[in-house]
């Protein structure tokens, strides 16, 4: 007996020195309010997406989650109001899997919201699931549609500077390998997939890299944040229905939360002082040294390239557009299709003024709409 809770008490002993030191995230401190700032989080209407809106909300900004499903991303603006006591999280809808939705999210949003400060890329997906796609479909809602994204908010994040981009990667970026002549080519199987996620979490943190680079002068810094090993809906999504029951509390005991998850996004986000770190990789809550491929320039710039092209940004698309875009006719359909995307609408409680001198500019809020795709 005596042996029995000998084992007991070591097992216990060692879980805990692997959760505090392992597992369990550090707290985010950083800049406490943020009244009359915007912040965008993307994917946010559950998992760390969730509770990183949640935090900015609690800080006082405005948040504006951007999610494909309307229904899922409204029900969390309304439980992030609830729970903040911040009546300004807003939904807006975006499907990073199609660039005419992605289009549509930045005209809606610039015609829309006068101040940009914080832009969080936290949608992802790690499997295809049942679509079949013409394109590799990791890649472009891991990286081609935060990439194109980024470029047509980037005039809002300058003229608000200084503002952040916090992209979150992951550590499986350490196994990623980029093979230019197959960038966008159709990912079939789990194994295929494995492999695709992993280049498209390199892709983010060599994106970080050269955006940092692109930016260097602006006031736009732009980092590169693992949130950790975290129990969400990421990792369990694509799990057998068999193994899942078995999964689950194993997960609960050697993952984080999804608010454990979020603190190192924030800390990108929030933390004074990390501007010269602009386009490094950070792990709980510190720089983290990345390999070889992760840090190579070259590689970092041919991906821009590369995804310009992916992105439909010609050479005559690579200027800046105005600073104040007039939103695009409602009644014009979109150039390009697909059967995820949806339309931009804005759903909010209702307008509250801000605090921000800024916002002197606008004096009310619009809704934008377009048609539904043909």
């Amino acid at each position: 007996m005596e042996a029995l809770l000998l084992g007991a008490g070591l097992l216990l002993g060692a879980y805990v020195l692997v959760y505090y030191n392992l597992v369990k995230a550090p707290p985010c401190g950083g800049i406490a309010s943020l009244r009359g700032r915007t912040a965008v989080v993307t994917g946010a209407n559950s998992g760390i997406g969730k509770m990183t809106a949640l935090e900015l909300a609690r800080r006082g900004a405005r948040v504006v989650l951007a999610c494909r499903s309307r229904e899922r991303g409204e029900a969390a603006a309304f439980d992030l109001r609830q729970e903040s006591g911040n009546n300004e999280v807003i939904f807006m809808a975006l499907d990073l899997a199609s660039l005419a939705s992605v289009r549509a999210f930045a005209t809606a949003f610039l015609s829309s919201e006068p101040r940009l400060d914080i832009l969080i890329h936290n949608a992802g997906i790690s499997s295809c699931g049942r679509t079949h796609e013409p394109f590799n479909l990791l890649l472009r809602v891991n990286h081609i549609g935060p990439f194109l994204l980024t470029h047509l908010l980037l005039p809002r994040l300058k003229t608000c500077a200084p503002s952040r981009v916090v992209v979150v990667s992951s550590a499986a970026h350490r196994r990623g390998h980029l093979d230019f002549t197959r960038l966008d080519r159709p990912v079939v199987g789990w194994q295929q997939e494995l492999r695709a996620y992993a280049d498209s979490k390199l892709a983010n943190v060599l994106f970080a890299r050269e955006l940092a680079t692109q930016l260097e002068g602006t006031g736009v810094t732009c980092y590169a944040a693992h949130p950790g090993p975290v129990n969400s809906e990421l990792f369990l999504r694509h799990v057998p229905g068999w193994l899942s029951p078995l999964l689950r509390p194993l997960a609960w005991l050697v993952l984080r939360t999804p608010r454990g998850g979020a603190q190192t996004p924030l800390y990108c986000a929030l933390q004074e002082g990390i501007e010269p770190l602009s386009g490094r990789y950070f792990a709980n809550c510190h720089v983290e040294e990345v390999p070889p491929a992760a840090r190579d320039d070259r590689a970092a710039h041919r991906l821009w390239e590369a995804s310009k092209r992916l992105a439909g940004l010609g050479p005559g698309q690579d200027a800046e557009p105005d600073e104040d875009p007039q939103p695009e006719d409602p009644g014009t359909p979109s150039s390009r299709s697909s059967p995820l995307s949806e339309e931009p609408t804005v759903s909010e409680p209702h307008a509250i003024p801000h605090n921000s001198p800024d916002l002197s500019k606008v004096t009310h809020r619009i809704q934008v709409k377009t048609e539904p795709e043909p």
